[in-house]
């Protein structure tokens, strides 16, 4: 065999003790006839590891090792599969399931079907396993949500394309992101970086909305042809009724002016949410999209065809992920989540050197 039949990987306990792991062996599900086994070479760290294991998100099904930007090898392939080779470099994202059957799938939106299972902390209803994630040595998924990576792109670059990435570049390409647009971005953190990188790349005009002005030249360096602070005033008013798509990529709603921001929109434009936050949200009212007619909604990762779309346009545009590495462990893994909690880091980690916990 050239893996265990067990695997083995970093999991939490629960939110009491979220900032120690542990290294311990778990058993997968029953290896199925459209499954893969990915050897793990590196895992992009997600603000939704942190959510999840600190217990913001609510109950979960531990012990947990989380991670779902995952980057490795195919070792095993089942016997029906027909879209990835074994020995081939691939990818998972945070989704590792859906039916495949329903109107969703069949219509690249099997991102919303509701029989979507989660890459981690997912019950798999046939087994009752709880799925594990990407700090791990390895990782079993169905083809479907299995990505062939493109040789032009490194693998610690690619990781985090493939939950952060996917999420600003699905509304981007849904609803219009192109040349003569005009694109607003608001939070240049982990997903709104990349949110900056794919608008430009798809020929937008690109502005980050953000509340201070302390990360304006790494919006420029990234491409951004315009920056707005909040902490200024009047700051909505210059482009009142000019923005075509905003997308709001903030893990926070506290003291946000959602009318304000609003107000920018042009006539039945919209405001597209993909960020996640502790806490309430917002509160809104009718008459807060009665001056612009504008749409307010959200989205929620992608589709396998745009997950592929995206690898590829990262490739041929060049696209290069802003990141710090981190070999994984113990240790660093306490203190990459503690780091993300307080937003220390421009702009997304990776954990690395798989070799030296998980050996060859």
């Amino acid at each position: 065999m050239p893996y265990p039949e067990k695997f083995t990987g970093f999991q939490v306990n629960g939110p009491e003790t979220w900032l120690e792991f542990h290294k311990n062996e778990f058993q997968p599900k029953p290896f199925g006839d459209y499954d893969v086994d990915i050897k793990i070479e590196c895992c992009g760290v997600c603000g939704s590891d942190v959510h999840t294991i600190s217990g913001g998100w609510g109950e979960q099904h531990f012990p947990l090792a989380v991670g779902h930007e995952i980057v490795g090898k195919a070792i095993r392939v089942g016997p029906k599969v027909t879209l990835v080779k074994e020995g081939q470099r691939v990818g998972v994202g945070a989704q590792s399931y859906s039916c495949l059957e329903c109107r969703q799938c069949k219509n690249d939106n099997e991102t919303y079907c509701q029989h979507q299972l989660d890459t981690y902390g997912a019950v798999w209803p046939d087994s009752g396993v709880v799925s594990q994630g990407g700090y791990s040595s390895h990782v079993r998924t169905h083809e479907h949500w299995v990505f062939p990576i493109p040789d032009a792109l490194d693998s610690t670059v690619a990781a985090p394309m493939l939950c952060a990435g996917l999420t600003a570049y699905s509304p981007l390409v849904r609803n219009g992101c192109g040349p003569g647009k005009k694109v607003g971005i608001v939070g240049l953190g982990g997903i709104g970086h990349f949110g900056v990188l794919f608008a430009k790349a798809l020929g937008a005009e690109v502005w980050v909305i953000s509340r201070s002005h302390s990360k304006e030249a790494d919006a420029k360096a990234m491409g951004a042809d315009g920056f707005i602070a909040t902490e200024d005033k009047d700051w909505n008013v210059p482009h009142k009724m000019t923005f075509d798509l905003i997308v709001n990529t903030a893990n926070s709603s506290e003291g946000f002016d959602l009318d304000a921001y609003l107000s920018m929109l042009d006539v039945h434009a919209k405001w597209v949410a993909v960020g996640l936050p502790e806490g309430e949200g917002f509160k809104v009212k009718n008459t807060t999209f009665l001056s612009n007619g504008c749409f307010f909604g959200s989205s929620h990762l992608g589709s396998r065809r745009e997950t592929l779309e995206m690898l590829q346009l990262a490739a041929d545009k060049g696209i290069k992920t802003w990141l710090e590495t981190v070999p994984i462990s113990q240790d660093n893994l306490a203190t990459v989540m503690q780091r993300l909690k307080k937003n220390d880091i421009r702009y997304r980690f990776c954990m690395t050197n798989y070799e030296e916990q998980f050996g060859a």
